[in-house]
């Protein structure tokens, strides 16, 4: 006889932010397969049930937490971690299950979490500086050696997610002989990624343990207030560097300040908390900004979001040109102003 698919029930909280324990940890490894034969339909999944740590802190009513979180070891031996929450009234506007592997399945097969949630609170996954809120997630996470958390993978976009109230005839996929089914709707401004004070948005998130990198399928466009006026600005898509704990805005990267500042690179490594956008140009195009006429040129420029200031940094053996309202050119060696 085939082993139902085991949903496995977090602890839920009202209002509260989830204990910092993995869903790893909390997760026992998948049964190795059995002798069986072939799987019949299941029985749909039922929803978590609720309950509530003595320590949880007041919520709104009816209000629901549910999280897990994947856990990287990079190579430097550091532990990082990606978290995924959902919160909720109920399963009118989203659901949350895991699936665990059936007997059918080979050993070491992963779980499979599905979160989704159209209220204001959405899903929110937590990737070093930078939170990100979605309708919808899927997270695959591998099993764990006894007492460790483990990585995986998660995709993140618009879409819905249901419980079925029957599963449907013939199908084998691991989702719908656990009674649930999804729909991922990939659109843009979808995405909504927050560091400090900078509001992204993309249209789909994908983060893979292979790479330890998170990225997010453009057109990206974001914002910065500020006194004067709010940085704006537009890049192809945004890769997080897990390991290094980087957040990098890729391809046509601009930057917009109030005071008419236009900053251009392939790459800009953007770290709202320091203040600082570090543009990366290459050979062939070079990080160039613009301010009133006057143009700086260099393989990279090291820019003060707070001053709006930009410092020249060439590369060894390269050199820093500008041009300048007089109509002159001019440029410069590699000991031009740096900073630490």
């Amino acid at each position: 006889m085939t082993r139902r698919p085991l949903l496995l029930t977090l602890t839920l909280l009202l209002g509260a932010a989830f204990p910092a324990a993995s869903l790893a940890q909390e997760t026992p490894p998948a049964a190795p397969p059995t002798q069986s034969p072939p799987a019949e339909p299941q029985a749909p999944a039922q929803p978590p049930e609720t309950t509530e740590p003595q320590d949880a802190a007041p919520a709104e009513p009816g209000a629901e937490t549910s999280s897990l979180e994947l856990v990287r070891r990079g190579d430097d031996g550091q532990e990082r971690r990606i978290r995924i929450v959902r919160t909720g009234t109920d399963d009118t506007s989203g659901v949350f299950v895991i699936c665990s592997p059936l007997d059918d399945e080979p050993e070491g097969s992963p779980n499979v979490a599905v979160f989704s949630e159209t209220g204001p609170g959405g899903v929110q996954i937590t990737i070093d500086q930078n939170v990100i809120r979605v309708p919808f997630a899927l997270v695959t996470q591998r099993p764990a050696a006894e007492g460790e958390g483990s990585d995986g993978r998660v995709e993140a976009s618009a879409g819905t997610a249901r419980f079925l109230d029957e599963v449907p005839e013939g199908r084998t996929d691991r989702l719908s002989r656990c009674g649930v089914e999804t729909a991922p709707k990939p659109a843009p401004d979808t995405v909504l990624v927050t560091q400090g004070r900078t509001e992204l948005k993309g249209q789909k998130l994908v983060y893979d343990e292979t790479d330890g990198i998170a990225r997010i399928d453009g057109p990206i466009t974001f914002t910065r207030p500020g006194d004067d006026g709010p940085l704006t600005g537009q890049s192809k898509r945004i890769e997080v560097e897990v390991d290094t704990e980087k957040t990098v805005l890729i391809g046509a990267v601009v930057l917009n300040s109030p005071d008419g500042r236009v900053s251009r690179a392939a790459r800009v490594e953007y770290d709202d908390e320091a203040n600082l956008a570090r543009l990366i140009g290459t050979a062939e195009q070079p990080a160039e900004s613009t301010l009133r006429g006057d143009v700086l040129r260099a393989g990279e420029l090291l820019y003060d979001l707070e001053r709006n200031e930009v410092v020249a940094r060439a590369p060894e053996g390269g050199t820093i040109t500008g041009e300048f309202q007089d109509g002159e050119e001019t440029s410069a060696p590699t000991t031009a102003p740096r900073t630490p």
